[in-house]
């Protein structure tokens, strides 16, 4: 059975899904950026249902200012409050459970990592957010992007028909060309720590994602040597059949 429960956070009222099962391993799902609970083309919602079917019951909720919660949206940065009260909820209606699994795409992943220490006792991370604001994607994405279009012999024949800017495409190359800085950011800094601090975290990543693709390059600069399950998808959300199969199959594994 699913159903909506109202719970309060700081004075103001956020909507969270229970999906029940009679499990003692219970999983809390995160939505990432501003998607509301039920996720990107209600994926979270999907999956919830399968995991539930797996006999394992599962919290979804809409942090402060996103859905139907109210407040203001302060971001996954200002989100340790909302974590917090969906977790006593998530607790005081399904008491059975005695173990608590995490789960967050994006910045939800990093919002679990760092507003949440020691209260899981497993996170599984998705495409974990590493990347400092700013109006470009990150270096590390550009050079797979572009490298990517370089092995590709259509890419090849769209670039001598006129289909593909010159101009364009030297600039990224350009952009290519530069030296990515060893040194981690704050946030990296941050990241890699939380996640040698628990280390019973697993992180999954889509192959082809921006996101993705960026965190690999700040675990390597890192020397994080944690381990990490690839999905082959450019869906950032697992949003293709096999992607979606692998994704339940990760959290699945993750409760077990």
């Amino acid at each position: 059975m699913r159903r909506v429960i109202t719970f309060p956070c700081e004075g103001d009222t956020l909507f969270g899904t229970l999906d029940e099962a009679p499990g003692t391993t219970g999983l809390l799902i995160v939505s990432g950026g501003n998607e509301i609970r039920a996720g990107a083309h209600r994926g979270m919602a999907a999956l919830a249902a399968r995991v539930a079917a797996a006999g394992h019951p599962v919290f979804r909720f809409d942090r402060r200012g996103v859905g139907d919660s109210t407040g203001v949206n302060g971001g996954y940065a200002s989100a340790a409050p909302d974590l917090a009260a969906a977790i006593a909820t998530f607790r005081t209606h399904a008491p059975q459970v005695t173990r608590l699994v995490g789960f967050g795409n994006c910045d939800a992943a990093t919002a679990l990592l760092l507003h949440a220490p020691g209260t899981f006792d497993r996170l599984l991370l998705a495409n974990p957010w590493v990347v400092e604001a700013g109006p470009l994607p990150p270096p590390a994405a550009i050079r797979a992007h572009y490298l990517a279009r370089l092995t590709d012999p259509k890419a090849w024949a769209r670039l001598l028909s006129g289909q593909i800017r010159f101009g364009k495409l030297f600039s990224g190359l350009r952009r290519i060309s530069q030296k990515t800085p060893e040194e981690l950011s704050q946030l990296e800094a941050a990241v890699f720590a939380a996640l040698a601090a628990h280390p019973d975290a697993r992180v999954l990543l889509a192959s082809g994602d921006a996101t993705a693709i960026a965190f690999a390059d700040a675990a390597r600069r890192a020397g994080h040597a944690g381990p990490v399950t690839r999905i082959d998808t450019a869906s950032h959300s697992f949003a293709d059949a096999a992607a979606k199969a692998a994704l339940t199959d990760a959290v699945l594994a993750a409760l077990g």
